[in-house]
């Protein structure tokens, strides 16, 4: 790989165009005043910035690049396709042969009797696509009162008005509201800090009971769909739910003909040592909504499945189709890397890997937790990871300084690029990290974690 040279003088001026022209997405004001990250290339989990710095990526892009940067096999897709048909959008009666051969692969590998596709080109889109299918389906069938959308605190589904009116952050909503009406949120289920202060040992799942009863109080007539992630994303720690919660909750709304729908964006191909998240408990919803690793982000992509029973009601029959639909969603080129991407995995068994990697970074994590105080609870599977920072193991006592943000600016400056959620330290390499390279990873965690104790004056 050639790497372009860039001058001092030229830096400098893209530095302030960056700063001037570029409103960047979810901004930090504080993080762009320290410096401006601009990358020029990459190749396997490394990233290369304008300024010649080599930099190991934890967090795979944005929990994109599945199998790594530089893929010869994707490019070469790609430019296939480019030289065959760039573009013909997958509109009204129009196909192109790479959006087929990709729906009958997810056919293949998605849970359950999720088979058929709506192609989009972002998890966001995608996750309104599901809850507007859903929405169109009950009106359809006479219920167009059912129009609530249960959600979960402490989860993110979208940047459009519609999904961020059932995120469950109250940061990502309050500057839009009044958002739209019927989001009704149920508690988020994180067994080691419950929100309704309950044990695990002891709650019966107090959770799942809180979801019946939301249903009971606003009538099942009334709600639409349950949208929720299996894991909750790194924005949560990837808390995992308690044994049958997720049965219960497929369970639920199966009984009050409410539509289940995953938001398997972050989690989803191969991530968790499944191809789907909701495969580690057996749980199928009624759609799921995909997009990032799905072309490891070398094109943008997204897709919401759903069953062939669910589908059947938009299709064959004039006047019932569903009304929706964008302009590049399923674009050819993007297609085309999904199932170069796919085939990669496949060939390079990536999902059994994830599931190594989990068990390895497992270890990995406990042993860290005994040498460094800082590290309080640590959950995660497969390459997806979060460590909580603590004053207290013993306690788990939030702390009340921003180590994490320490810890993250010290990784940088050793050339490791690690996400940070306010004290949530978040790893998720892609699916061809190697072992050695994860023990580069646990080992520069751990020098950070004893610098951040002895700059906040935290004893070992």
């Amino acid at each position: 790989m050639q790497l372009e040279k860039f001058t001092a003088q030229e830096i400098a001026q893209l530095e302030k165009s960056a700063h001037e022209r570029i409103i960047t997405h979810w901004a930090s004001n504080d993080d762009l005043a320290k410096e401006a990250k601009i990358f020029i290339g990459g190749e396997g989990c490394y990233l290369y910035d304008i300024k010649g710095r080599k930099f190991l990526d934890t967090f795979s892009s944005l929990i994109t690049t599945a199998v790594g940067h530089g893929r010869p096999e994707i490019k070469d897709a790609i430019v296939r396709q480019l030289e065959a048909l760039e573009f013909f959008p997958n509109y009204h009666d129009g196909f192109t042969v790479p959006q087929i051969r990709l729906a009958d692969k997810m056919a293949e590998i998605a849970p359950g009797d999720l088979e058929v596709c709506f192609y989009l080109s972002s998890g966001s889109e995608a996750n309104e696509t599901a809850l507007r299918l859903a929405r169109q389906h009950h009106w359809m069938h006479g219920k167009a009162h059912k129009y609530k959308v249960i959600a979960r605190r402490g989860s993110y589904h979208g940047t459009t008005l519609g999904t961020a009116s059932y995120t469950g952050f109250t940061s990502l909503r309050e500057c839009f509201e009044p958002l739209l009406p019927g989001a009704l949120f149920a508690p988020q289920v994180k067994c080691h800090d419950c929100e309704l202060g309950c044990k695990p040992e002891t709650c019966g799942l107090r959770c799942l009971k809180a979801v019946e009863d939301l249903i009971k109080w606003e009538n099942s007539d009334t709600i639409s769909a349950m949208i929720m992630d299996p894991l909750p994303g790194s924005n949560s720690g990837y808390p995992p739910p308690p044994p049958g919660y997720l049965q219960g909750i497929r369970e639920l709304c199966s009984k009050n003909d409410i539509f289940l729908i995953f938001d398997e964006v972050q989690t989803g191909f191969g991530k968790t040592g499944k191809w789907f998240a909701c495969e580690n408990w057996g749980v199928t919803p009624d759609m799921m909504s995909v997009s990032k690793a799905i072309t490891s982000g070398y094109l943008p992509l997204a897709i919401m499945l759903t069953s062939k029973k669910i589908a059947s009601a938009f299709q064959n029959t004039p006047g019932v189709e569903f009304r929706s639909g964008s302009t590049f969603g399923g674009h050819a080129l993007s297609c085309a890397a999904a199932l170069a991407n796919i085939a990669i995995m496949e060939k390079e068994n990536l999902v059994a890997r994830a599931a190594e990697i989990g068990k390895y970074l497992d270890r990995k994590f406990a042993q860290l937790k005994t040498r460094q105080r800082l590290v309080g609870e640590v959950h995660g599977m497969g390459t997806l990871w979060a460590i909580e920072l603590t004053a207290d193991q013993a306690t788990n006592l939030k702390l009340s300084v921003d180590a994490g943000t320490f810890i993250r600016d010290w990784c940088w400056q050793q050339g490791m690029i690690l996400r940070n959620n306010g004290n949530i330290l978040v790893i998720a390499p892609a699916l061809i990290i190697s072992n050695d390279e994860l023990d580069t990873v646990v080992a520069l965690l751990e020098q950070a974690l004893a610098a951040a104790s002895k700059h906040f004056g935290l004893t070992q």
